[in-house]
C-alpha cells in the first residue's frame, strides 16, 4: 500500500506506519501543489491514499471519482503529538479502506 501524507502533516509519521510505503509531500518536492492536482498526481504516480488534515477536500474534489482513498484527520492541531495517536488506527483500517472513498479519522472513533 502506497500512502502519501499531505503537506499539513509530519514526515514523521510515516515512521508510525511500519510495512507501508509512506511518501510526505515536502519530501518529494510537492509542496505547494493545489488541492485540485494533488490527487491527481497522487494517482498517477501510484499512490493508494491520501493522509490530510484538509478535512474541507471533499467538498473541493469528487473524491469518488479518484482511484485514490482519502483519509482526513481529524486532531486538535496537525503537530506530532496530536496525529500521532490516529496512527494505529489507521493501521488498522487500511485492510478496509477501497478507492474512491473518504474517510475521517479521530481518536476514538471506531474503524
Amino acid at each position: 500500500m502506497r500512502i502519501l501524507l499531505d503537506e499539513n502533516l509530519d514526515w514523521r509519521l510515516r515512521r508510525d506506519l511500519p510495512g507501508e510505503l509512506v511518501e510526505s509531500v515536502p519530501l518529494i518536492g510537492w509542496e505547494g501543489t493545489k488541492n485540485g492536482e494533488l490527487p491527481r498526481k497522487a494517482v498517477e504516480s501510484g499512490f493508494d491514499i491520501l493522509v490530510t488534515m484538509d478535512g474541507n477536500l471533499v467538498h473541493q474534489q469528487n473524491i469518488a471519482r479518484q482511484k485514490l482513498a482519502v483519509v482526513a484527520l481529524r486532531a486538535s492541531t496537525s503537530r506530532l503529538a496530536d496525529t500521532r495517536p490516529l496512527m494505529a488506527q489507521l493501521l488498522a483500517m487500511l485492510p478496509r479502506i477501497k478507492p474512491g472513498t473518504l474517510t475521517f479519522l479521530e481518536l476514538g472513533s471506531s474503524t
